[in-house]
């Protein structure tokens, strides 16, 4: 499990292009038959990539987060963000196609991902957790595709239509702190999350994935009057501190999960800002 200690706003003017990416840019989580983890001290966030394509994997305990089952003392979002596969949580099997979502509550101790045919159209499932600490269980549940409470927003005029899945929120399926959803951009709209804007108490992580091979995203972060940007490729995660911005403009349309931890599960606690104040 890969350390990533937390950051302060003030260290962003001094960084160069490969500090930021070594910082917040986690690249290759997806490898053929690995686990991939990278924990991040900002709001004691795992990031996690599981990649079954010859074998069933399954997820290990760290001693990093000190327990003997990753979920002692943890809660999970999965998205299924490959060909369909299977979770199996202490002997329930979940299968998930792609973009599907399963929350997985504290106490879960086997947990097993799997393809369905990693040979087949669709390729070898790949499975993105987001975890954060847990104080109490709530049920391992899934969520289909398009079936969390969708909302649609922006406009093709500013290229950023999009539709937003929630699936773990407060009015959705219940967690502990963890809150997570899909944002589909429809075709000719780039942009995501813009105008911008900080969750003061809440880290919150980007994957970018269903981006063309030859595509990128520039993603911005930093304070709203001091940004930088990053230039992202398909199935690679930005983690971006509660004190960030988290937007992005793709040179295609694309998908992203976003996943936050922190002390308020409000979809809409967020501290927005004009665009014409950034910097």
């Amino acid at each position: 499990m890969e350390q990533r200690y937390a950051t302060a706003p003030d260290q962003i003017p001094g960084m160069t292009t490969e500090d930021l990416r070594r910082r917040y840019l986690v690249p290759d989580l997806f490898v053929d038959d690995e686990i991939r983890t990278v924990y991040t001290h900002h709001d004691r966030v795992v990031l996690g990539g599981i990649s079954p394509v010859s074998a069933p994997l399954s997820l290990p305990g760290y001693p990093e987060i000190r327990s003997e089952q990753f979920f002692d003392h943890r809660e999970a979002g999965i998205v299924n963000v490959g060909g369909p596969g299977t979770v199996t949580v202490d002997g329930t099997e979940h299968r998930l196609a792609h973009g599907a979502c399963l929350y997985v509550g504290r106490g879960a101790a086997d947990v097993v991902l799997a393809s369905d045919d990693a040979a087949g159209e669709q390729g070898a499932a790949r499975f993105y957790l987001f975890s954060a600490p847990a104080h109490t269980a709530y049920p391992t549940t899934l969520v289909e595709p398009g079936q969390g409470t969708v909302r649609e927003l922006g406009d093709q005029v500013t290229s950023n239509r999009r539709t937003l899945n929630q699936y773990i929120h407060e009015n959705g399926v219940k967690s502990c702190q963890v809150v997570m959803g899909v944002t589909t951009l429809h075709p000719g709209s780039m942009w995501n999350t813009m105008p911008a804007h900080t969750h003061d108490r809440r880290t919150e992580c980007y994957l970018y994935f269903d981006l063309p091979a030859e595509a990128r995203v520039v993603h911005l972060l930093g304070e709203p009057t001091e940004t930088r940007h990053m230039v992202v490729a398909d199935r690679e995660a930005i983690i971006s501190p509660s004190w960030s911005v988290h937007s992005g403009v793709g040179t295609a349309a694309y998908s992203f999960v976003w996943a936050m931890a922190g002390e308020n599960q409000a979809f809409d606690d967020m501290d927005g800002f004009d665009v014409a104040t950034m910097r």
